[in-house]
């Protein structure tokens, strides 16, 4: 197994790639301020969350329900490779958490839980997608969406990507390389919203699990502008290692390649949850609350939230708060929401023109090279500016390709993927005067 350079991944890409008509051309700075005002407002939610419909270990209501308990305003459902539209039942011994499920369940939803003795064994029926939109779902004030894990693989890599607000189920595409196989099912997830005109949209998944996807891997990718930047299962790596980089170094060698290669749209940072298990919180599992989005929209419809997210018009945390981000043809301004006693580092990130833009790869301790993300200068991604408070201006000054912000705050992360997290909110860059 091997992986094609960056070169050659994108002439791959290029060959074979959908157009999609919602596609276009990388737009120009302009200026925009996201804020709370009139009918904008910011609506938290998580875009990616497991359950028995594959290998979580609770119902969907349920799931549902924790959300909207918690003052989240959406919900995505994405098990691997099925939507919630069959009929399916689970053992309930044999269940991952199968008693403890039950009984919450049942003393949750009492009469409305199916179930049945059948060879011995106490079943239960899992409801659809559209029987806990009628239990859990409130119109106008939290909105739950259909969406699937396209759970696909390299060789032994795997490559998953979410597909939101989709109609018929997705079969992994396959394909003769890591960027084949995103482009295929990318490809596979515009044809359909081509042939539905339903508004949905794709997003790959957690980079770093099991070191699935490089950064050159993705760099090409067309009809898709989302990635996980931070996604709360403990397995995934985020931080990287020696030997790996990390979601965000990955976030800034993609950017970087887009602008100044490839003429491409920047790639967008999402938080998501990626849960799996909901009975034994801070159990160090993988489990719901540490990562979401804050989308600023007109009304809380799935068409809505996606032509925001499309545009940008939202920034992702794991519990950071942010009131106000500008972003104009001079540079980049935000504000955070404070908390009393946390204090705040904001951090202007971003890559200049005539950055150094040489790489190496990474070798094992017998110099053999390994299909890891390559080794790039210190230019690409640097720390442009840092300012300690909760109100922060970047003014360009000519030379950047692209520019965004991380905030970090002073407090841990009350349940971390990792030990040691701090709460942290991410803001999607924005291109600079010396952008192609």
């Amino acid at each position: 197994m091997h992986r094609l350079p960056l070169s050659l991944a994108v002439a791959v890409v290029l060959g074979f790639a959908v157009v999609a008509s919602h596609w276009v051309s990388p737009p120009a700075t302009t200026a925009e301020t996201l804020a709370a005002a009139g009918p904008l407002k910011w609506y938290r939610g998580n875009m990616h969350t497991h359950s028995y419909w594959s290998d979580g270990d609770d119902h969907l209501e349920n799931i549902a329900l924790w959300y909207r308990e918690r003052g989240y305003d959406f919900l995505c459902f994405t098990d691997h490779n099925i939507l919630a539209r069959s009929e399916k039942w689970i053992d309930v011994k044999t269940a991952k958490n199968g008693p403890q499920a039950y009984a919450k369940h049942q003393a949750r939803w009492g009469d409305a839980v199916v179930e049945r003795m059948r060879d011995g064994k106490h079943e239960v029926k899992l409801k659809t997608f559209d029987e806990v939109t009628a239990l859990a779902g409130l119109p106008g004030k939290y909105l739950l969406i259909q969406s699937e894990e396209i759970s696909d693989k390299f060789g032994k890599l795997p490559i998953h990507l979410n597909a939101h607000n989709v109609r018929d189920t997705l079969p992994p595409m396959g394909g003769d390389s890591a960027a084949e196989v995103l482009q295929n099912n990318i490809n596979a997830v515009i044809a359909q919203r081509e042939r539905t005109k339903q508004p949905m949209f794709v997003h790959v998944n957690h980079p770093n699990f099991k070191w699935g996807l490089t950064a050159e891997d993705m760099a090409g990718i067309r009809g898709e502008q989302f990635f996980e930047v931070y996604n709360g299962h403990p397995g995934v790596d985020n931080a990287g290692d020696e030997q790996h980089a990390s979601t965000e170094r990955i976030w800034d060698i993609i950017n970087t390649q887009r602008i100044a290669e490839l003429d491409l749209p920047l790639l967008y940072g999402l938080a998501t949850d990626d849960g799996h298990n909901y009975h034994e919180i801070l159990s160090r599992a993988s489990e719901p609350g540490r990562g979401w989005v804050m989308v600023l929209a007109s009304s809380l419809t799935t068409e809505t939230l996606i032509e925001a997210l499309e545009a940008g018009r939202f920034y992702s945390t794991s519990g950071v708060s942010l009131d106000r981000i500008e972003s104009t043809k001079d540079g980049l301004k935000l504000a955070v929401h404070a908390e009393p006693g946390v204090t705040y580092k904001v951090e202007f990130l971003g890559t200049r023109k005539g950055f150094d833009a040489k790489s190496e790869p990474v070798r094992d301790a017998d110099g053999k090279e390994l299909p890891v993300t390559r080794k790039y200068s210190a230019d690409v991604g640097r720390v442009l500016k840092s300012v300690d408070g909760t109100a922060a201006d970047y003014q360009f000054t000519g030379d950047e390709l692209y520019v965004r912000a991380r905030v970090t705050s002073s407090r841990q992360h009350p349940n971390p993927s990792q030990p040691g997290d701090y709460e942290q909110a991410w803001v999607q860059p924005l291109r600079g005067p010396a952008a192609k």
